[in-house]
């Protein structure tokens, strides 16, 4: 039986929309919450394409060198054409990622478990799309939601891509209809004051301190 077996901690999702601003969300709980730890799904994902990381020698041989970025890890952004012009290309890339993703979640839970973490929360920006495995696994769900307007003018801010590149990230994700739907707690994330959503949050935080 595995450490986290032994200790059941409560189990904590956290998801929202690109731009919704779910990361935020996430330090500032961690913040809140001194018993709690965070699993980031999209950190792990993102260390897995990274220069070294382990999903690159696979990525290289399904797509090409066309995929690998001049420092070795994966070319996000011809990665994203590639998606947006052939679909399947999305299904064959989450097939090979989701069972490293898989394993780097297991290790990191028993981690936090052996560390001492009383709870755990789990940012998962794709827990709707994949709810059939995620949903057994958790014991609530917090949804970070806001207008799609605001979505995308925040990406637009930060990441630098045109409207139209950031409706078609938004088309391939859940609907917000989709994401409410699974959530226990949604939580609002539109022309909110910093100290409006810290407020929420510590609340929240309290909350499922239990």
């Amino acid at each position: 039986m595995s450490e986290a077996e032994k200790k059941r901690v409560f189990r904590l999702g956290l998801t929202g929309g690109i731009g919704s601003g779910k990361s935020a969300v996430a330090q500032v709980w961690l913040s809140q919450d001194p018993g709690i730890a965070l699993i980031d799904a999209d950190s792990i994902s993102r260390g897995l394409t990274a220069p070294g990381g382990a999903a690159m020698p696979e990525v290289a041989r399904l797509f090409g060198a066309s995929m690998v970025a001049a420092d070795g890890g994966l070319d996000r952004e011809a990665m994203r054409q590639a998606v947006f012009a052939e679909p399947e290309v999305r299904g064959q890339l989450e097939a090979l990622l989701h069972p490293l993703i898989g394993q780097a979640i297991q290790a990191q839970v028993e981690d936090k478990v052996r560390q001492g973490a009383q709870r755990l929360l789990f940012d998962i920006p794709l827990l709707v799309e994949g709810k059939a495995r995620w949903l057994t696994q958790l014991d609530a769900v917090v949804v970070v939601d806001c207008q799609p307007e605001t979505q995308i003018q925040r990406v637009m801010q930060r990441n630098g891509l045109s409207r139209q590149a950031v409706e078609s990230i938004l088309v391939a994700q859940a609907s917000r209809s989709q994401r409410r739907a699974c959530a226990d707690v949604v939580l609002y994330n539109d022309q909110l004051s910093w100290a409006e959503l810290t407020q929420q949050i510590s609340d929240l935080a309290a909350h499922f301190r239990l």
